[in-house]
């Protein structure tokens, strides 16, 4: 199982690739709505980012909810073994 562990790490650390997130004009345009906008006002590049991050916990919230089912599972399998 460790070797599982250490090799998917392993893979996902070599595998690792820097890519580009943005078209060069949409990064423009958030990045100076953003610099040019008042402190308390809604602009395009703050509901941008919070839309990258609700899109990013969504795995997140996927794995951890299997996770937990798979715990409870084991959890359950265990005390019915004794």
């Amino acid at each position: 199982m460790m070797k599982k562990i250490v090799f998917v790490f392993a893979m996902m650390i070599v595998s690792s690739v820097e890519l580009g997130a943005q078209c060069p004009m949409c990064k423009a345009a958030l990045t100076s709505s953003r610099d040019h906008g008042k402190k308390n006002e809604q602009n395009v590049g703050n509901g941008m980012n919070k839309g990258i991050l609700f899109l990013l916990s969504a795995p997140y919230f996927l794995i951890g909810t299997a996770g937990f089912v798979y715990y409870k599972a084991q959890k359950k399998k265990k005390l019915a073994h004794g």
